[in-house]
């Protein structure tokens, strides 16, 4: 296992080309996963930067950081090892599945976070395969924060139909208006530009018919909606259904599952067509 102990915040800007040719020229059929592990020691928090997240997400401007923010400090690593030479599949074209965060203590705007990303976990699935990109943030050598990103590379899969139960959606407790320019107005925060979410023309080169939002700010906006109802220490898990068309207007519906536990839904408030379906536990 190697460990590269990076000074500095990856540039995005710079990575994103390189996994554009990535698309290119690796074919993606899947070898084994490297054992590299990206690092970052002492990062402190941009005051600014987590108030432009907040407000983007909605959630409240308080020193207290969205369970889902580190996720932004981490993904300019995850980018960085997809783009290595020696993973085996292009980022473009790899698709978010899943989302798992787990945090042990609430972190705050004052906490110094050592990060550290890897990859695991190489699996068959009926499409193609899947893997894990796991983040981590510790404070003073406690991990008090995990992140685990679930990403599908299609083709080469066994074409078995994945189980498809079809439900009713349910009555929402509230009812949102996503604005087309959220793609934009999310990927200035998270240094997540790729194409799909940025302009409808962009996205139609990828197969869409207009920009879609980010799946982390689907998680963020659902678990804006609960702030201040959620426990400090608690797991929150999604699965990205289909993907948010721009414009849009999406439900959203919240029951209690226990102490501390609820189980969430995003959806089409039209069609009632799934976005996202989470579950919080203490």
């Amino acid at each position: 296992m190697a460990t590269r102990e990076l000074t500095k915040e990856p540039n995005l800007a710079v990575l994103y080309p390189k996994a554009a040719l990535s698309g290119l020229t690796r074919r993606g059929s899947g070898g084994a996963l490297p054992s590299t592990v990206y690092t970052r020691s002492g990062v402190a928090v941009d005051h600014a930067h987590l108030a432009a997240y907040d407000r983007v997400c909605e959630f409240r401007l308080t020193d207290e950081l969205p369970i889902t923010y580190p996720h932004v400090l981490t993904f300019p690593m995850q980018v960085t090892l997809m783009t290595d030479g020696d993973f085996p599949f292009p980022l473009v074209g790899s698709v978010h599945v899943a989302n798992r965060i787990t945090q042990t203590r609430p972190l705050r705007v004052s906490d110094k976070l050592d990060l550290r990303v890897h990859v695991e976990n190489l699996r068959d699935h009926p499409r193609g395969k899947q893997f894990d990109m796991v983040g981590e943030a510790s404070v003073r050598g406690e991990v008090v924060w995990t992140d685990v990103s679930t990403y599908l590379r299609r083709g080469g899969g066994s074409g078995a139909s994945e189980s498809k139960e079809r439900k009713e959606p349910p009555k929402p407790s509230a009812s949102w208006r996503v604005p087309g320019d959220i793609g934009r107005r999310y990927a200035e925060v998270s240094g997540d530009r790729n194409p799909i979410h940025l302009h409808p023309l962009t996205a139609k080169l990828f197969g869409f018919p207009t920009a879609i939002a980010h799946g982390m700010w689907t998680k963020a906006r659902c678990l804006a909606a609960l702030e201040g109802r959620l426990p400090s220490a608690y797991t929150v898990d999604v699965k990205f259904k289909l993907p948010v068309l721009l414009p849009a207007k999406v439900g959203f519906a919240a029951e209690r599952t226990g102490a501390g536990g609820w189980h969430f839904q995003l959806f089409d408030a039209r069609k009632g067509k799934p976005h996202v379906d989470g579950t919080i536990t203490a």
